[in-house]
């Protein structure tokens, strides 16, 4: 999965958060709903840009950031 093609940053979209390419949805925002207790599924159901690509993309994107230690805990 290359979530390059999928998740990008615009200086002009959402002051330059992580989003779905061709969206106004942040890689924050589907974490957040997930996080929240949605389904996969129901985030497609409510949010129709979105495809199960890109959601896919989404959890790539974030591996990589945790695996470059982008994302860490102070804990």
């Amino acid at each position: 999965m290359e979530w390059r093609e999928h998740v990008i940053s615009d200086n002009n979209v959402l002051l330059g958060k992580p989003i779905v390419k061709g969206t106004r949805v942040s890689v924050e925002h589907i974490i957040g709903l997930l996080a929240q207790g949605w389904t996969e599924q129901q985030i497609l159901d409510n949010y129709p840009r979105l495809t199960q690509e890109s959601l896919q993309a989404v959890f790539a994107y974030i591996q990589e950031c945790l695996k470059d230690g982008l994302l860490h805990s102070n804990a």
